[in-house]
This record gives C-alpha cells, structure tokens and sequence, in this order.
C-alpha cells in the first residue's frame, strides 16, 4: 500500500515476477474498463522481463456501474483460493485505504444494504447531531464504526439500525491467508514532484481524450464526476465550467490533497492495529523486493 505515485504497481510485478506471484489490484476506479490513464492501472508494468504478470480486479466491469467495497471483498475471497491453487502468491496492491482495511481488518458488515429514506433523512442534519445519534444505537459494528466524516457517520447509522433490526443477521466470515503488509511513503517533496510529473505524462499521453470518450460512448457526466479527481476535473472542463491551464492546476492541487489523505487513513489503519511495514524510500526498488523475500523466508511465508 501507500499514496499516488509511490511505486506501488512496480514493487508488486517485480515481487510477484520474484516469487511467482499474481496481483490483486486494491483501486476503487481500476476495475472499470477505458479508465485506465485517469486510474493510473500502468499496464505496461505487468510485463516483468519478458513476462506477463497475472493480475486480477482489473477492467472487470463497464464505466458508469457501481462498485464497492462490499463488492471488492467478495471479489477478493473469490480469486484468492484460485491463485493458491495454482500454487501462486497473491499479491494484493492500491491506494484505497477503505477497501484494503475493510479487508485486512475482516469488515463484513460492508453488506448491510443500503436505505435510501434514511439516508435522506439524516443528510438534513449537522454531523454533531448524527454522532450524538450513532451513540444511541449500540450494535456489534460500534467498536469499529468510522464516523470521522458525515458521509461515514450516515453509513454508521445505516448499520447499526439495520443490526438493531435485524437482531438475527449473520455475519459472513472470510478468514484470509497468513500475510505481511507492507507500505510505502516517499517523503512529501519527492511524492509531490512525481504526482505533478505523472500528471503532465498523462495529459501528453491523452488523459483528456480518454474522458472524451467515456462520455461520446455515453457514459453519463454525473457518473464521471463521482469517480473524482481525473474525471471529475476533465469532465468539468469538457463541459466548459473552466478552461484547460484552470483544470489542470485544480486537478493537481486536488491529487496532492488526495496522496494527503491516503497517508492519514494509513497511519489511521496502523493505530487500529494493522501491522505495517514502511519500506526504506531511500532503497532502490530491488532492495524492496529482496527485504519481502527475506522476510517471507524468515516468517516461514513460504506455500
């Protein structure tokens, strides 16, 4: 795991090139299909020395479907007795803390549906007056609720008042295999200038284009604007709200913002108890790999 632009893909074809492994892509927007500059899915890296690099939850589903975490989960325990069957390592790499600590963490109450009328309701009121309601509906997902945002704190609500309802919901359980988590985190000067270098990349490579033609295939606007940052911004622009020089130092100023937040959820994830390990930014990539090896080797990892 780690922020934009930290290497991730590459530490994890090189690592699964290394010990024979396949990589489950842990990115809320690389699983649909023609997103692939604005979700950074970095294809190429998947050919390591000749080989291609198996790797899985990518291009899974159309533009404009609806994806989440609940989804990812089920996915991931779908594909995972697959690669060990093969006798392959899964390799499980991305940025989107909400779906790796939902699933490292064992979250399942992830499938408790959704309830539109309730939601509607509770986005009326502050979110002082939501968290003071939360602490009135104590349920089996209290201890872990994440209520540091409106949004969450609604989706809070929306559990818990479902289990006080529902007394006999089971929980699916999906224990995962033994494994290490491993992280990485330039320091903010090094990430910044690499976020704004593979920014201006994909723009020369046709960033712009790609959005154009999410939405001649008719890919709906509103839809492009939810998946945020790349597509909320060029949609924006294709629609004339700002001009191109605006677009690009919005969406920049907006990814630094978002690699900001990726950290803080990480080190929030670290506080609730997951294990992990920070890579020397100093290292070179191949020190990397050798650090994981050695490591398995020593944890007895090994299949």
């Amino acid at each position: 795991m780690g922020p934009t632009a930290s290497g991730k893909t590459q530490l994890a074809t090189r690592l699964a090139h290394c010990i024979g492994g396949e990589v489950i892509s842990a990115d809320s927007r690389q699983v649909y299909r023609g997103m692939t500059l604005g979700s950074g899915k970095d294809l190429d890296e998947y050919v390591v020395a000749g080989d291609a690099i198996p790797y899985h939850l990518i291009d899974i589903l159309d533009a404009g479907e609806k994806y989440n975490v609940h989804q990812f989960q089920l996915d991931v325990h779908r594909v995972l007795p697959e690669i060990l069957g093969r006798g392959h390592y899964p390799i499980l790499c991305g940025g989107t803390g909400l779906y790796l600590n939902a699933l490292l963490q064992e979250h399942y109450f992830t499938g408790v549906p959704a309830d539109p009328l309730l939601r509607e309701n509770l986005e009326l009121r502050p979110h002082e007056a939501l968290l003071r309601s939360f602490e009135k509906l104590p349920s089996a997902y209290s201890p872990i609720a994440d209520t540091s945002t409106k949004k969450r704190t609604i989706r809070a609500i929306e559990i818990s008042s479902y289990l006080i309802a529902h007394p006999d919901y089971q929980i699916p359980q999906y224990p995962l295999p033994r494994y290490q988590v491993y992280g990485i985190d330039p320091p903010t000067a090094v990430r910044r200038v690499r976020i704004s270098d593979r920014l201006r990349d994909r723009l020369d490579q046709g960033l712009v284009a790609e959005v154009q033609a999410l939405l001649d295939a008719g890919i709906s606007p509103q839809s492009l604007i939810y998946y945020g940052l790349e597509y909320k911004y060029i949609t924006q622009h294709l629609l004339g709200e700002f001009d191109y020089q605006e677009m690009v130092e919005r969406l920049e100023t907006e990814i630094h913002r978002f690699s900001k937040r990726q950290m803080t959820f990480f080190r929030k994830m670290e506080r609730e108890g997951i294990d992990i390990h920070w890579l020397d930014h100093n290292a070179p990539g191949e020190a990397w790999v050798e650090t994981i090896v050695a490591n398995m080797n020593k944890n007895i990892y090994r299949l």
